[in-house]
């Protein structure tokens, strides 16, 4: 069996990627970071998920960016926006997140040889982030080839982002044909040390016309009101 590192953040997307590699037949390592962001209960369903889908090695690496990158998902002092505003790249990109993960994920499957890295990003019911694009995990890949020992001597790397064309709709049909308790996930960006969402910022009200779409009922663990 092939050796995949999937990054897996506790939420809905990278829990259903996280599914689709292991329905893949891939042995899955899970990668997981806590970079200094005000929901960390994510972790806490990253573990569960991980458990969930018996994850052949689950590492979670402490890399601090509040004091580099300014962003709402970092700072609690600021009031999350409760919509999205077209063509604006919202107040909770967190610069450089992603290239920093895919960086230490391309560095853990080369010492595994492990030549696939999955990630759950989305270019459909998202938030307009650069680092979720297709044109961004193109060049990544490029990079990849170019950066490492591996990809010089023609062991070359693919990124993996099967959720890049999926709806949230999509993605939840997905996840509950392959297994997955969306009750164990975690999107909120502000969600309480129990994992119960606010149901009021951008990432709880995606998801949850994600399942109105899909036709199913949302059991995400919401705050009292």
């Amino acid at each position: 069996m092939k050796k995949a590192v999937v990054l897996l953040s506790g939420g809905m997307d990278s829990a259903t990627t996280l599914a689709i590699a292991r329905q893949e037949g891939f042995l899955c390592y899970a990668l997981s970071m806590d970079y200094g962001q005000r929901h960390h209960s994510e972790l806490q369903a990253a573990t569960n998920i991980g458990n969930l889908m018996q994850v052949t090695n689950h590492q979670f690496i402490k890399l601090d960016l509040t004091t580099l990158a300014s962003s709402a998902l970092t700072d609690p002092s600021t009031i999350l926006p409760t919509e999205e505003k077209p063509g604006e790249i919202p107040i909770t990109y967190v610069p450089a997140r992603n290239t920093i993960m895919l960086s230490l994920a391309l560095a853990w499957a080369e010492v595994l040889q492990s030549y696939d890295i999955f990630i759950g990003v989305t270019a459909v019911d998202y938030s307009g982030y650069p680092d979720c694009r297709p044109d961004y995990i193109a060049a990544f890949q490029k990079m990849t080839n170019l950066a490492t020992k591996a990809g010089r001597e023609g062991k070359y790397f693919q990124i993996h982002a099967p959720l890049m064309n999926c709806s949230k709709a999509t993605i939840i049909r997905k996840g509950i044909a392959l297994g997955l308790d969306y009750s164990l996930t975690v999107s909120c960006y502000q969600a309480d040390d129990s994992g119960h969402a606010c149901g009021h910022c951008d990432a709880c009200r995606i998801r949850h016309a994600g399942f109105i779409a899909a036709g199913i009922a949302d059991p995400t663990h919401y705050q009292e009101k």
